[in-house]
């Protein structure tokens, strides 16, 4: 396994996440912002834009056939963007969230036949009856112009804390149509080692889960029928896995999480694997103390790249456009700390190199979307409660090829 050191030390790097954006300025043709700088990268020059604004720490994003873009802002809405313009009123019919820390309304997800049935399923912070716990949830329900109608819960993880972090939240379809959910530890303390929760496979924290589209379990996922285990569970010890993505060539599922202090890793992930947490791993706790000294064990995955120090890794996008195609077959991740993307090369499913691009320059990157015009489009999240855009990377030299 290759490993990479990035960026500063730990605290340089946490003050660097506190920083202020980049201003985007000019007037682009669509209306939006445009960045007066070029951005350099080992492979393609290009350009930030700003393609929508005024979003309250947008979590995600997804395309609609129509050309309209659905964002879901951690508070509980979940908003359009139509003709490059935010609609004033959000989409009706979401559930109620716990919006509180890193909780709220997080992932949404087309069905793979959603221009057919209408179909589109959102992650959040589901509350208890008088909100003192939250855990991990899935509806699903049918969008009818900009309403959402017939919502039912297809899920709702055996994760309830009073914390309000490592929700996790992020799904994924697969090419024959099962849908991944990533839930998060809770911020079970690693010092419980094997009795931790994402070690055990009776409880959802800390696992990547697998389902039938409407919620039910599959028969072939590898702990269904097992006295104890939930069925759902398809990997396991996993800390707050925050992007998942479908390699559209082989369709490996590949997922990123948060280490703690340091050891944010990059998982190729199989049917029935332990990833280790927290008895494996590259990071330590925050007060600097080490609970395990353990980076590698017999019959734990070994992560395919691990950061240290923390880039606190966000969305995840396995790029197939052609506006940048010396970056086709790339892996996106965003990282939280040091304001940054990390561009992926892939050799199979072994990690090559890692490129950093956009360090400190637009802000905290929240997700990112390849959209139906082949190009990079990203949330930014700012920490405080200021208003954010979706800005989107514009090719400088779209008219390079890369060698057949």
């Amino acid at each position: 396994m290759r490993r990479e050191r990035l960026g500063p030390d730990w605290f340089t790097a946490t003050l660097l996440a506190l920083t202020a954006a980049a201003p985007l300025a000019a007037q682009a043709p669509d209306g939006g912002e445009r960045g007066t700088g070029v951005h350099e990268s080992a492979r393609h020059d290009f350009r930030v834009v700003t393609f929508a604004e005024g979003l309250d720490h947008p979590w995600s994003m997804a395309w609609l056939p129509n050309g309209d873009l659905l964002i879901t802002e951690r508070a509980g809405r979940l908003r359009i963007v139509r003709g490059g313009r935010l609609l004033p009123e959000p989409v009706a019919g979401v559930p109620a969230v716990r919006a509180r820390g890193q909780g709220g309304l997080l992932d949404v997800l087309l069905h793979p036949d959603f221009a057919s049935n209408r179909l589109l399923y959102l992650s959040f912070a589901k509350p208890n009856q008088d909100a003192s716990l939250a855990t991990t949830a899935v509806v699903r329900g049918r969008l009818e112009g900009d309403r959402l109608v017939d919502v039912e819960e297809i899920f709702e993880a055996k994760a309830w804390s009073r914390g309000n972090v490592h929700f996790a939240g992020r799904m994924v379809f697969d090419r024959d149509g099962y849908l991944y959910l990533s839930v998060g530890d809770r911020g079970e303390s690693p010092n419980l080692m094997t009795r931790h929760p994402a070690q055990s496979l009776g409880q959802h924290q800390g696992k990547i889960l697998r389902f039938h589209d409407d919620g039910r379990v599959p028969a072939d996922n590898p702990f269904a029928g097992r006295e104890g285990a939930m069925p759902e569970i398809w990997s396991y010890g996993h800390r707050n896995p925050q992007g998942m993505a479908l390699d559209p060539e082989t369709g490996a599922l590949w997922e990123n999480e948060h280490g703690p202090r340091g050891g944010d890793e990059v998982n190729r992930i199989r049917k029935g694997a332990n990833y280790g947490w927290p008895v494996v791993s590259y990071g330590i706790n925050y007060d600097g103390t080490v609970y395990t000294g353990e980076v590698h064990r017999e019959g734990i995955e070994a992560p395919s790249w691990t950061w240290v120090p923390s880039i606190a890794p966000s969305g995840m996008l396995a790029y197939t456009g052609d506006r940048f195609p010396w970056w086709r077959g790339s892996v996106f991740v965003g990282g939280l700390v040091g304001e940054q993307l990390a561009r992926i090369t892939l050799d199979g499913e072994r990690v090559v190199s890692v490129e950093t691009l956009l360090r400190s320059e637009i802000g905290r990157i929240r997700d990112m979307r390849q959209g139906p015009d082949g190009l990079i489009y990203l949330a930014i999240d700012s920490r405080g409660p200021a208003l954010t855009p979706i800005v989107r990377l514009e090719p400088v030299d779209s008219d390079v090829a890369p060698p057949r």
